[in-house]
């Protein structure tokens, strides 16, 4: 199923009409598709539902996460510190009064992939790990990814730049687990940290 498909799929599913399915797509197609977006695009929806879609089957609140994935950074600007916060009041507010979904968990959702904690239900767990997939990517996509992060901070030099993704990079390794799911532990957590590794190196 296409991305559009899904979504216009999801959103009739849990109370919104046909006509705002297409007007919520459209909105949601402008804000991944800017041209500034270099990593937090439509391409980083695509491999998150792909997780979905492998784990769903294990999560007590699918369409909660589902939408979730669809609007966790549908507010990004390299710049601010309150994306999580604003996409979370967004999504929240778009939905329809009659909504079939729980608008808390939805929010706390979108908010725990900022620090990458998980703080509420247990299906925080599987969409912070479902946002941090690509740290355990072959190094060659690891590699693509973290240039593509580069690019989002383009207004920044590499002297302020460098010290500020090392950080970053460097709180990942000192968590017991970067991985809150022992299924993605169990496969990714290894790979991650070594692909960590070798990106400080390379600042």
């Amino acid at each position: 199923m296409e991305l559009q498909e899904r979504f216009a799929s999801l959103l009739q599913a849990i109370g919104f009409s046909e006509n705002d399915t297409a007007v919520r797509w459209n909105e949601l197609k402008k804000a991944y598709t800017k041209k500034e977006r270099h990593y937090h695009n439509i391409t980083h929806l695509v491999e998150m539902i792909a997780c979905y879609e492998t784990y769903k089957n294990q999560l007590q609140f699918p369409n909660e996460l589902l939408y979730s994935i669809f609007y966790h950074d549908i507010i990004y600007k390299s710049t601010r510190k309150d994306n999580e916060l604003k996409s979370a009041v967004l999504a929240v507010g778009l939905l329809p009064d009659n909504t079939s979904i729980n608008k808390q968990v939805i929010f706390d959702m979108i908010l725990a992939t900022k620090d990458h904690i998980s703080k509420g239900v247990e299906d925080e767990k599987w969409l912070i790990d479902f946002d941090l997939r690509i740290l355990a990517k072959d190094w060659e996509d690891y590699q693509v990814y973290y240039k593509q992060i580069r690019k989002e901070y383009s207004i920044y030099p590499d002297f302020l730049y460098n010290p500020g993704r090392k950080k970053a990079l460097e709180d990942f390794l000192e968590k017991d687990f970067i991985y809150q799911t022992e299924s993605f532990r169990e496969l990714f957590e290894a790979k991650a940290r070594e692909n960590i590794k070798k990106e400080i190196k390379e600042l």
